[in-house]
């Protein structure tokens, strides 16, 4: 760069021809040939302005001695930036910043791989001074355990114990749907493993749609085990209601459950159902209509029918038994199956102690929102 500068002197600036643009076809506009001429003659003397001169020395010498310092001759590199360049400390740090960081004009979203979804929600996350720290995550009709993967993911990664479990007939259960005949036997797995808690254990019930009765039942079944129960889209029943009655009060001709409900006669068409299939051509818009299609394709292939006689039982609740533990709702503001004028007027005829709201989440926001999700559920773990 010195040597650059000292080729240009004043004296050959001076030399020059005030026209420089003399040389093109007179066809050209004197006055624009005058300007270009200008602006040429403006940008040499400001290569030759001895302060410029001097700044640009200086400020190559300082990159001279940081790439001498580095000791292996490479400038260190910020793996969250696109670009390589020395790092320096002092006054020119904030000309430094204005670099940019990467290419690409979309906004970083929490999907990115530079930041995990654990640096992402679970920051806050201290366990210290909690009733328990443990979910039990208690899936839908036709849903599995399968269904919760994201959510196990981020629960663990905060420092939570989870269980995930399948109900009778469902997920890797390998009995009939067919076959049941009760809420009680369906929700068999979920009474099995709070049988088996030690002596003092409680744990935090998630259910979602189905699996709303089955908290529900086990809370009646064993209050003393249950720290807080969390309903997400779920069948919150109050005492001697059925999960029917809530489809029921949602029907009419635009009514996409009724719409996707395939009923299987197991015993005969001369009886009752024995269980519901839902229409695969349906899914995505009943389910999921705002998840992600791969999460849509996992459940195309692993959801299996849903019993019927669970959801014609009758629920019986006591206040001594299910109205002693906590409750908390998840309403779902995007939710084709489970309307949100279903959900209010669930939550209306049996007040739970606080209600939170997923905006932008289906039916299924451990798909949809499973971030917002999360934090929703640890937030209730932490409420005193």
């Amino acid at each position: 760069m010195g040597n650059i500068c000292r080729c240009i002197s004043q004296e050959d600036v001076s030399k020059q021809p005030p026209k420089r643009l003399c040389h093109r076809s007179s066809s050209a506009p004197a006055r624009w040939s005058r300007i270009r001429s200008s602006r040429r003659e403006n940008t040499n003397l400001k290569f030759d302005d001895p302060v410029l001169h001097e700044q640009a020395l200086a400020a190559a010498a300082i990159i001279l001695q940081q790439h001498r310092g580095n000791g292996n001759g490479s400038l260190s590199f910020d793996r969250s930036a696109s670009l390589r360049y020395p790092i320096s400390n002092g006054s020119s740090s904030k000309k430094q910043s204005s670099l940019p960081r990467c290419y690409s004009s979309r906004a970083r979203s929490s999907t990115d791989p530079l930041l995990q979804p654990h640096q992402l929600v679970n920051q806050d996350s201290k366990l210290d001074g909690l009733e328990t720290y443990h979910f039990v995550l208690v899936h839908g009709g036709g849903f599995g355990a399968w269904c919760w993967y994201k959510t196990i993911a981020l629960l663990e990664e905060g420092g939570f114990k989870v269980t995930a479990i399948d109900l009778m007939g469902s997920g890797i259960h390998s009995f009939d749907t067919n076959k049941i005949t009760s809420l009680s036997q369906y929700a068999k797995p979920l009474g099995q493993f709070l049988e088996r808690l030690a002596e003092g254990e409680k744990v935090i019930l998630v259910g979602h749609d189905l699996g709303g009765a089955c908290i529900s039942y086990a809370m009646e079944m064993f209050p003393s085990k249950v720290s807080k129960a969390i309903f997400v889209a779920a069948a919150m029943l109050s005492s001697g209601h059925s999960v029917l009655d809530i489809f029921s009060h949602q029907a009419d001709s635009k009514d996409l459950m009724q719409e996707a409900q395939i009923f299987l006669y197991a015993n005969g068409n001369n009886h009752p159902p024995t269980a519901i299939d839902l229409d695969k051509s349906l899914l995505k818009e009943l389910l999921f209509n705002q998840s992600p299609t791969k999460d849509v394709a996992l459940a195309s292939v692993s959801m299996r029918p849903i019993p019927f006689s669970p959801i014609l039982e009758k629920l019986a609740l006591s206040d001594a038994n299910y109205g002693s533990v906590r409750r908390f709702y998840i309403e779902t503001t995007e939710d084709n199956a489970m309307p949100m004028a279903s959900q209010e007027r669930m939550v209306k005829a049996s007040p739970p102690e606080q209600v939170f709201r997923l905006k932008g989440a289906d039916h299924s926001p451990f798909f949809s929102k499973p971030q917002a999700l999360h934090k929703l559920l640890v937030e209730i773990s932490k409420i005193p």
